[in-house]
């Protein structure tokens, strides 16, 4: 009985070494990350042309 038993455990053990076979690895290309540069403008830009706007008008209404 203790044959049949070590028979069976090794039989067990062989097929699971052997289930994934010998197949050659995959290899996967790996993706460089992209870089995305963004252009800004400063923060004052928004503020030139009113300000210019209010200088126009405040210089004509003092003539």
């Amino acid at each position: 009985m203790k044959k049949l038993a070590l028979a069976a455990a090794l039989s067990v053990a062989a097929t699971s070494a052997y289930a994934g076979g010998m197949a050659e690895p995959v290899m996967e290309p790996v993706m460089q990350p992209t870089v995305v540069e963004e252009n800004t403008s400063s923060s004052s830009a928004g503020v030139v042309v009113p300000l210019l706007l209010l200088l126009v008008v405040a210089a004509a209404a003092a003539s």
